[in-house]
């Protein structure tokens, strides 16, 4: 039976309840999105049992679409005793609407990212050859952004930005690489449907940026490679550099298509644009400014991006909170659903997270994802040297950190803000994740401008992560995987050419890629787990590399291969098992009992009593936090065994500058300096100074 509520002050106005003739319901719908499209005034905060009113002069909107339409049923049903509750898709269509003012700002961030992408390309490039600083024949510029490449050739440019990078920037843009749209929707939904638990992973967010300071940071600084794999090379050889680069273009084709999917959702419950219509013209655009620009384009757009962001959820924060009453409210609503929780305390690793899972297996996950991989290094690197990229680690580690703290509490903000009308059992949220927008238009809807500027913010995050992927794998495939098979380097221009084709092919790819990603589930665990394939066997190559000298190519090789095949194996298996209902975990309780619109008994049944945890415990329900830790513990292990039949790497041919310093003092002892960049570069001038 429906667990609706009726209004007091509609119950005054109706003799009795009867239905409505459809032809009234379409006036009303038609009414609602009248409303809703005509305002032109701040609207006024009103309580939350109060009913907004229009002014004989002014429209203004509600605070909730709820009250737009008993307003709307007022005005409409005047001559009429009686009224309807309207129902769920009377208020997906009245949430679906996007004035011209958010019209505007929306493009405007569409726009802010073409304009930097063509100058970088066009404009900055043009000035710098009517310099000199760009060579603008056809000659061989060394054929590489590494260590031998000269100033101001193409690629050492379109990767790296030509080493000249600000710290803030760098910063910025680590942030909006790895703070996708993803994060943005996904951690809020998290929070909303199990509870704090997951906000603990800001912990491990300190611990792995530490250990990335005084274990990894040091030795891809000193290097000055620009890819990561290049390292692969001279620690182990040719075999473990190509295969770390198919590893890593795997992982970022199963994670690009996620952060795509998730702004479309978003932009499709506040326009009702079909995903498969918007997602194309994103990944255009992106794939322009990326293709033209390199670098610089990426990190200039992803600074613009980061604001938006930033200003996006700060809003969307700070007003769902005075709307539902304050922090006290927040905070209470919370803790008596019993959200406010921690990880549980236990060493079974099939408990969705416990906090050994978050603490030891988010650490390493986050080393992998965020401190040591193609994304982070090649930003890194595009700073002077490895004091500013020690600076960058830092200053970026606080913004991440604080810009997931928001994310987390807008998840709280929106269990306060329903926390006795659940959207998702009623289906006013057709998918999880669109919780975070639902909350929006109820927050800011009646704002010119602002849904606008949320919407921008979720699209930003998905574009710098779109465009940062990009970026690296056109780094990873010409540099890893192209040029070591060419007889000859590439001309500046072939160079140019082959940057860019990347660029296009992938970056048009990612779209068809969306239509699966839209059957697969919540979208954190599913990029978690997604990503954990090729994270895993890659946290293990890079720690071995690192920190154990005495690890030969040959069985880094074997256990990296049985890492990818048992990951691969429990990740598919487990995301099967969720789709197929077999995977159930425990979730926070929710109510209908507030809701004030009319919705499906049998599906809010099935939803609210129909759900109950999977008893079942084996390999596949696994904490998808343990994916990457697994990896890597699996791929050192076996290559550690297969030692034992290819034997031990020796030690006194190892260069220094492939260990972390605090393994060095194993290595025999050898004339080491460590350069800085600077210096590096003056030395290079000199020979080449005739």
């Amino acid at each position: 039976m429906s667990t609706t509520i009726e209004r007091e002050e509609i119950i005054m106005d109706a003799v009795e309840a009867v239905n409505t003739p459809p032809t009234v319901v379409n006036a009303i719908v038609q009414t609602v999105q009248s409303i809703i499209s005509s305002t032109t005034s701040k609207p006024t905060a009103l309580p939350s049992s109060s009913i907004s009113t229009v002014d004989s002069t002014t429209t203004t909107t509600t605070d909730t679409t709820a009250r737009a339409i008993a307003t709307a049923l007022s005005t409409t049903t005047s001559s009429s005793s009686m009224t309807e509750k309207p129902s769920v898709s009377d208020l997906s269509s009245a949430l679906q609407h996007f004035g011209i003012v958010d019209y505007l700002v929306f493009i405007a961030m569409l726009v802010v990212c073409a304009v930097i992408g063509f100058y970088f390309g066009f404009i900055e490039k043009k000035k710098k050859q009517q310099k000199g600083q760009v060579s603008t024949d056809e000659k061989d510029g060394a054929g590489t952004a590494g260590m031998d490449e000269r100033r101001g050739s193409e690629a050492l440019d379109y990767l790296v930005g030509g080493r000249k990078m600000k710290v803030f920037p760098v910063s910025l843009s680590l942030v909006a690489s790895f703070v996708s749209g993803i994060s943005l929707l996904g951690t809020s939904t998290e929070i909303y449907v199990y509870g704090t638990q997951y906000a603990f992973i800001l912990v491990t967010l300190a611990i792995s940026g530490l250990i990335s300071w005084y274990i990894f940071l040091p030795v891809f600084c000193n290097l000055q490679l620009t890819s990561t794999y290049e390292y692969f090379k001279l620690r182990y050889g040719s075999s473990i550099r190509n295969f770390g680069a198919i590893l890593f273009i795997i992982g970022m084709m199963l994670w690009l298509p996620v952060a795509l999917y998730v702004p479309a959702i978003t932009y499709n419950q506040v326009t009702g644009t079909s995903i498969h219509v918007i997602t194309p013209i994103v990944c255009i655009i992106c794939t322009f400014y990326t293709c033209v620009g390199g670098l610089k384009a990426v990190i200039w757009t992803d600074v613009i991006q980061s604001f938006v962001m930033y200003g996006s959820i700060l809003t969307v924060c700070i007003k769902g909170t005075y709307d539902v009453g304050g922090l006290s409210v927040v905070l209470q609503r919370n803790q008596d659903s019993g959200r406010l929780n921690a990880p549980e305390w236990t060493w079974d690793p099939t408990v969705r997270l416990s906090m050994l899972s978050v603490l030891v297996g988010g650490t390493l996950h986050k080393i992998q994802s965020s401190d040591v991989n193609q994304v982070s290094i090649q930003r890194f690197l595009s700073l002077p040297s490895y004091k500013h990229a020690k600076q960058c680690m830092f200053l970026y580690t606080v913004l991440l950190i604080f810009l997931l703290s928001c994310c987390s509490y807008m998840g709280l903000v929106t269990y306060a803000a329903y926390h006795d009308c659940d959207p998702i059992s009623t289906r006013l949220a057709r998918a999880s994740d669109q919780l975070p927008s639902l909350l929006m238009m109820r927050t800011l809807g009646a704002w010119p401008g602002l849904p606008g500027l949320f919407v921008a913010g979720v699209f930003s995050a998905a574009l710098s992560s779109l465009s940062t992927g990009l970026n690296s794998m056109a780094c990873v495939i010409s540099q890893d995987l192209v040029r070591p098979l060419l007889k000859k380097p590439l001309t500046e221009r072939q160079t140019a050419f082959l940057l860019r084709a990347i660029v296009v092919f992938f970056g048009l790819g990612c779209m068809g890629l969306v239509n699966v990603v839209d059957k697969l589930g919540m979208v954190l665990q599913l990029a978690t787990t997604t990503s954990a394939v090729s994270m895993g066997p890659l946290l293990g190559i890079y720690v071995m590399g690192v920190c154990l000298p005495w690890v030969n190519a040959k069985s880094v090789l074997t256990g990296s291969l049985v890492s990818f095949v048992v990951l691969s194996w429990i990740c598919i298996k487990a995301q099967l098992a969720l789709m197929q209902g077999e995977i159930r975990y425990p979730k926070m309780p929710v109510s209908v009992s507030g809701c004030d619109y009319a919705y499906d008994n049998a599906t809010v049944w099935s939803t609210l009593h129909g759900y109950s945890p999977s008893t079942d415990r084996n390999i596949y329900h696994l904490s998808f936090f343990w994916y990457t830790a697994l990896g890597g513990f699996v791929c050192t292990v076996v290559a550690l065994l297969a030692s034992l039949v290819f034997g031990w790497q020796d030690v006194s041919e190892m260069d220094p500058a492939l260990v972390t310093p605090c393994m060095r003092r194993f290595l025999p002892k050898k004339q080491y300096q460590a350069v800085d960049l600077e210096e590096l570069f003056r030395r290079k001038a000199q020979p080449e100074a005739p």
